[in-house]
């Protein structure tokens, strides 16, 4: 079958977003379990909840590890810092990939257990990247070229992130199809692939090109997958439209934030509600 290749736009995001109505709550509006962050890169937890929180979910569940709680909390007091239930899962932001394969602590060896016990739609990055195709959930990825290069490699289809840079569309639909996931192939311009499905978002603004603005469009993400995850249960192609909203609502909050000029990760979360509110416009 060939691909469908499509380009999203603002019209299109704007169906993935879910507006609450009278009658829901902090549960039926999803709870978002987040594993995110390390000893040593603790910002990655405070962007990702930070952006997780901005985009609109009933619930986030931090599940802490090295302290990473108190740091959360100073930047959004209203995450839950204590397991339960959730809706959806972002893991990996800022976890180093060789800590998570040792389980570099007993308490997040039991946070990753819940992951697979509570198998909800999984929004796996950075140092979670190895899980792919190893999650019964529906699962999406959010490598750059270099980590989707190292991924295929240890899975048999040897490719270098130079090829990858080259040919982005043929790379994220292999991956796809190899891993048996939604990938959002991260890069100047993104693609969403997934089966036979290939989304083209616009070109982002340049000054995306900085640390930690991963980690706040896997919170995006995570919120939305949250908040869809009915919808993702029932359509398996939502997780690919839901994960090229949050591509375009992080490049949309990007080029606000920056108005030309150079912006940091953490200057992007306060202009998430008027990406959204442009986008619903």
């Amino acid at each position: 079958m060939a691909v469908v290749n499509k380009k999203w736009t603002s019209k299109d995001a704007m169906k993935c977003i879910i507006v609450p109505s009278d009658l829901d709550n902090k549960y039926s509006r999803g709870v978002l379990g987040v594993i995110t962050g390390s000893a040593q890169y603790p910002g990655a937890a405070v962007l990702s909840t930070s952006a997780a929180a901005a985009t609109g979910v009933g619930m986030i569940r931090f599940y802490p590890s090295s302290g990473l709680d108190h740091l959360v909390l100073h930047s959004t007091p209203s995450v839950v810092v204590f397991p339960g239930n959730v809706s959806a899962w972002i893991v990996g932001s800022g976890i180093d990939s060789r800590k998570y394969s040792s389980f570099s602590t007993w308490l997040r060896y039991r946070h990753f257990k819940s992951l697979k016990i509570q198998g909800v739609p999984t929004v796996l990055d950075a140092g979670a990247l190895s899980l792919a195709g190893k999650l019964e959930q529906p699962t999406v990825i959010t490598p750059h070229y270099g980590e989707l290069a190292r991924l295929l490699t240890t899975r048999g289809v040897a490719v270098t992130a130079e090829s990858i840079e080259g040919n982005p569309k043929k790379w994220a639909t292999t991956a796809a199809k190899t891993l048996g996931v939604t990938v959002l192939l991260k890069g100047s311009r993104t693609y969403v692939a997934q089966d036979d499905l290939l989304i083209e978002l616009p070109v982002a603004t340049p000054w995306l090109a900085t640390a930690g603005t991963g980690d706040v469009l896997t919170g995006i993400l995570g919120s939305l997958v949250a908040t869809n995850f009915i919808e993702i249960l029932n359509k398996k192609s939502r997780l690919a439209e839901v994960a090229a909203s949050a591509a375009l609502i992080h490049a949309t909050a990007a080029r606000i934030a920056s108005g030309g000029s150079p912006i940091s990760a953490e200057q992007i979360i306060p202009h998430i509600h008027e990406s959204l509110r442009l986008i619903l416009k």
